[in-house]
C-alpha cells in the first residue's frame, strides 16, 4: 500500500472528511482492521486566507512547497492537496517535489466525462470560479465550463469563508446555493462541479436538479485507488 501524503487544513473541516473517507474506503476494500497508510500536514489557514485576499500567491506557493517537502520527507508516495482553491499553485508545487500530485480538477473532469457530461457549472471560492487555473484544467479535458454571475459568485464565496470553513451549516445558505445551481442548469449546465471541498457538507446532492460532483469524495476515492495500485 502506497503512503498517501495529505496536505490539509484549508479548511480543517473538509480535511477531516478526507481522512474519514480514505480510511473508510481502505477498510471497505481490504476488510478487517485495515486502514490507510498516510501522513498529514495541516497548515494554519488564517494567514493563508489573508495572503489569498492580498493576491500574494507567491508566498502561498512557498508555504505549500515547504509543507509538500515535509510530506515527501516523511515518506509520502504521492501528494493529495486537500483543497480546490490552492490548486492555484499546483504546477510549481509539483515541480518542486519528486512525488506526484494527484490533481483534484483532473479527477473531477474524468468523472464528468465518465458520466457523459460536456457542459458543467463550477462552484467554489471566487478564486476558483474567476481565475483560469481551474477552468483551463477542466477545458483541457474537453469540458465547457459555466460559472455563476458576479452577485451569485459573491454569495458562494461568502458562504464558504464565513460559514462552511467555520463549521456553520445554514439553511438559508443551502437554499441560496441550490438556487444558483438551478440557475446554472437553466443556462445549459448538465451537471455542476462542487469545486470547494466544504460545499458537499452543506448540500443534499440527491435533491439537486442536475448531477453534482463532490470533489472531496472523488479526490479521496482517487487517492485510495492510487494507494492500492
Amino acid at each position: 500500500m502506497k503512503i498517501i501524503g495529505l496536505l490539509g487544513g484549508m479548511s480543517w473541516e473538509s480535511t477531516a472528511v478526507y481522512y474519514r473517507l480514505i480510511n473508510e474506503g481502505i477498510r471497505a476494500s481490504e476488510g478487517g482492521l485495515r486502514s490507510a497508510r498516510c501522513v498529514l500536514w495541516s497548515v494554519d489557514f488564517a494567514p493563508l486566507e489573508e495572503l489569498q485576499r492580498a493576491g500574494r500567491w507567491d508566498e502561498i506557493e512557498a508555504i505549500l512547497v515547504d509543507a509538500g517537502r515535509r510530506l515527501q520527507a516523511a515518506g509520502a508516495s504521492f501528494l493529495v492537496l486537500c483543497t480546490n482553491t490552492m490548486h492555484r499553485v499546483a504546477d510549481p508545487l509539483e515541480q518542486a517535489l519528486d512525488i506526484e500530485l494527484l490533481h483534484i480538477a483532473d479527477v473531477a473532469a474524468l468523472e464528468a466525462r465518465g458520466r457523459g457530461l460536456r457542459r458543467v457549472g463550477l462552484l467554489g471560492t471566487r478564486f476558483t470560479m474567476e481565475q483560469r487555473f481551474y477552468q483551463e484544467r477542466l477545458s483541457n479535458h474537453g469540458l465547457e465550463v459555466l460559472i455563476p454571475d458576479p452577485p451569485q459568485r459573491a454569495v458562494v464565496h461568502r458562504v464558504i469563508y464565513e460559514e462552511l470553513c467555520r463549521g456553520r451549516l445554514e439553511g438559508d445558505s443551502r437554499r441560496a446555493i441550490e438556487d444558483i445551481i438551478h440557475d446554472l442548469a437553466s443556462r445549459g449546465a448538465e451537471g455542476v462541479i462542487l469545486g470547494c471541498t466544504e460545499l458537499p457538507m452543506l448540500l443534499d446532492l440527491d435533491a439537486l436538479q442536475i448531477p453534482a460532483l463532490d470533489t472531496t469524495q472523488l479526490h479521496a476515492a482517487a487517492a485510495i485507488a492510487r494507494s492500492l495500485t
